[in-house]
């Protein structure tokens, strides 16, 4: 039997189709899937949301049944296209993909195939050409969405209307598998095809062992047969991949690092740029193809082993909030490479990097994707959050979170953080000032808590997302994007001539408060010769001084 995209002869042709070195408009795109709604009763285009840009973000859902809803009984694959709309391979492929399964009658019977025709919708109105190392196609859409956001990095955050929309729609289909369509930068190679799966080592071991042992060698089989050998996504040290290649740690803010935390592996398809454009839809087509037969031929093993990993993640006390690369272990992978060299530049006269495409190599070269927990938590038995945080109950809750409010006023003895020091960068990233190196330490307090404010217990199967938001110290966590940052102010001081003679009469009447003040005089040069910092010093042990700076007000309940 000829291949799906043999097939295209006696069907409606896409614009890419049409013109290999075109990709489809928004209008062409989602006019191809309302076609594909009308003439087919197992397809449907549903609106999931609006987006920044005030138009609607669709998801496309293919059944052999006609039921398009996720059930126990089959797996549910979501891919997602255009979140970069200049990286377009995916949206023409999922276009031909779609259309040939149905046409084909091949939809798969234990498989929910959903796909995001175009999740950046305002990027994709914005087109042009504006990735100037890119081999077509003629025109396409641009990175940043409406709000000039990377929606690549706003999984955790949710800063934009299309990240809302698609973390409601994730929860409502809640997938065993996802694929995120992209195009990739940087050195240059024989490969058209590379990807990273799911950073292996965040994933429960259920679910790690068989991605890593079962799915994708049968995965990266499938690709050679079809003319395509993958290679890992090209992270790589030193100035060329020879001198090896780094996995992805992909944290919460990517999209497949957030389906992780609901015990979701997925891939991130990375075409090379450099390669022809019909070379590159081909490359997203095979693989999409290749994930979903996969998909099909396992079923029964996917929803298991999600289905157990929820049951353990539910028990688990021990969570992970930051990975760090082990270097002390070293695999290799085999590398279609051309050989790197200098010359002189035409530009600056100084030494440039090429690759000479006449000398094309195959080896092994190093491969480092062994990561280890860098910080780990264990978990509480329930946070407490006021409710004069309603934007973090809500991100609690659109992701799937069960909370619960106090029926009555409600005096509790917490376990109460303090942030004792974090570092921020000078300029913003992603809008944001993103909090790193986060130390705490740790208080039982009691605290006076209302009627309505919310109790969120950790004995649920999205615990990973309510630690890893919630706990400061998390990589991505809800503090670490700036959501608390108003703790950090102080909202009452002292006039030093007035509380000169207060503290005076503290550190005279407490030997132990002089004492502090001393050593800390002895120890601090600085500190010895600024007077205010000597009374700050002193304020700050008072009762005048107020507990909730610097207090993270997600209390834990232990």
């Amino acid at each position: 039997m000829l291949p799906l995209m043999a097939q295209t002869k006696q069907l409606v042709l896409s614009p890419f189709e049409r013109d290999s070195n075109q990709t489809a408009t928004y209008a062409q795109i989602i006019g191809w899937y309302q076609q594909l709604d009308r003439q087919y009763d197992q397809a449907k285009l549903i609106e999931i949301g609006k987006t920044d840009v005030g138009k609607p973000l669709h998801l496309f859902l293919l059944a052999a049944d006609k039921q398009f809803t996720s059930r126990p009984n089959r797996v549910t694959i979501l891919i997602n296209n255009g979140i970069h709309p200049g990286e377009p391979e995916g949206i023409d492929a999922c276009m031909m993909l779609a259309r040939d399964l149905l046409k084909a009658n091949k939809l798969p019977k234990n498989t929910l195939v959903a796909i995001v025709p175009v999740y950046n919708v305002g990027g994709c109105l914005n087109r042009g050409v504006s990735r100037v190392n890119q081999n077509g196609p003629e025109s396409y859409g641009f990175r940043g969405n409406a709000r000039n956001l990377n929606l690549n990095r706003d999984f955790i955050k949710a800063q934009s209307e299309n990240t809302r929309a698609f973390q409601r729609m994730y929860q409502a289909l809640k997938p065993q598998v996802f694929v995120d369509n992209h195009t990739s930068d940087g050195a240059d190679y024989q490969h058209v095809l590379t990807y990273f799966a799911t950073q292996k080592d965040k994933l429960h071991p259920t679910l790690s062992s068989y991605m890593i042992q079962t799915f994708q060698p049968e995965l990266d089989k499938a690709l050679i047969e079809k003319g395509f050998p993958p290679a890992p996504y090209v992270n790589h040290q030193g100035d060329t991949p020879e001198n090896g290649l780094i996995g992805y740690n992909d944290t919460p803010r990517y999209s497949t690092g957030y389906a992780a935390l609901f015990n979701c592996f997925g891939f991130t398809l990375e075409t090379h740029m450099w390669k022809a454009y019909p070379a590159r839809v081909k490359a997203s087509y095979v693989f999409d193809e290749a994930v979903i037969r996969l998909c099909e031929r396992d079923a029964s093993t996917i929803l298991a082993n999600q289905q157990r990993a929820n049951a353990a993640v539910q028990k688990q006390t021990t969570f992970s909030l930051n990975y760090i690369l082990d270097r002390s272990k070293i695999d290799s992978v085999t590398f279609l490479g051309y050989q790197a060299a200098y010359k002189p530049s035409n530009v600056s006269g100084l030494k440039r990097l090429y690759y000479d495409r006449t000398k094309p190599y195959t080896k092994r070269v190093p491969y480092l994707n062994n990561f280890v927990a860098d910080i780990q938590v264990n978990k509480p038995a329930a946070y407490i959050i006021s409710q004069a945080w309603p934007d973090i109950i809500s991100q609690l809750k659109r992701n799937g979170v069960a909370v619960q409010t106090l029926p009555n006023d409600t005096l509790m003895t917490v376990a109460a953080y303090y942030i004792t020091d974090y570092k921020s960068p000078p300029r913003p990233y992603e809008g944001h000032f993103v909090h790193t190196g986060v130390k705490l330490r740790t208080e039982s307090q009691p605290i006076q808590f209302y009627k309505d404010d919310y109790l969120i217990h950790t004995n649920q199967a999205t615990n990973r997302y309510i630690v890893e938001a919630l706990e400061p110290q998390g990589v991505d966590s809800f503090f670490a994007w700036n959501f608390f940052d108003s703790v950090l102010d102080q909202k009452e001081y002292f006039a030093d001539y007035i509380f000169e003679d207060t503290a005076a009469d503290l550190v005279k009447r407490n030997p132990a408060l002089r004492k502090q003040l001393d050593e800390k005089r002895a120890v601090d040069k600085t500190f010895a010769e600024q007077a205010d910092a000597q009374l700050n010093f002193i304020y700050r042990q008072t009762p005048y001084y107020e507990k909730s700076h610097n207090r993270y007000p997600a209390y834990r309940l232990d």
